[in-house]
């Protein structure tokens, strides 16, 4: 498995337990004790970064998540699916895009699926991520016009 697969079902599980424990216990503590477990000789650096993307930006995501899917209520997400969302939307909207092209993040939350839940779960976040995809792009192809319209 590759290094930062390997660190994004490391951070799924670790946002999975802590959820689990109904945030009682310090996500970095549960991160720390997945690494020692799971993640011998990775690198761990990615895997900090991504959970406190996901730390710093979890109203927001779950707002996107609100948004993206309003027949899913968040809290009735499946809690796998809900936290694959989370890792996708943050490589989505929050991550460098130059180390982690859109596509690749969609891709990467949709291989979650397949490991970790079901396929009409792995459907169901391949639509939500391209649903924000398709509105990422449209706003920057906005963007982008409007800027050239204001150009000398």
């Amino acid at each position: 498995m590759a290094s930062r697969q390997l660190s994004r079902s490391i951070v799924l599980q670790s946002l999975y337990e802590w959820e689990i424990l109904k945030r009682k216990k310090n996500l970095v503590k549960i991160l720390e004790k997945n690494l020692k477990e799971f993640g011998v000789g990775l690198d761990p650096v990615f895997t900090y970064q991504l959970t406190q993307k996901i730390i710093e930006h979890l109203e927001k995501i779950d707002k996107i998540i609100k948004s993206a899917a309003p027949q899913w209520p968040v809290e009735q997400i499946n809690p796998v699916d809900r936290n694959i969302l989370r890792i996708g939307i943050c490589e989505l909207v929050f991550g460098n895009k130059k180390e982690v092209p859109p596509k690749v993040a969609i891709n990467e939350s949709v291989e979650l699926a397949k490991t970790f839940s079901s396929d009409s779960s792995r459907k169901f976040i391949n639509g939500v991520l391209g649903t924000i995809y398709r509105e990422l792009e449209k706003v920057n192809k906005e963007d982008n016009e409007s800027n050239k319209k204001n150009e000398p």
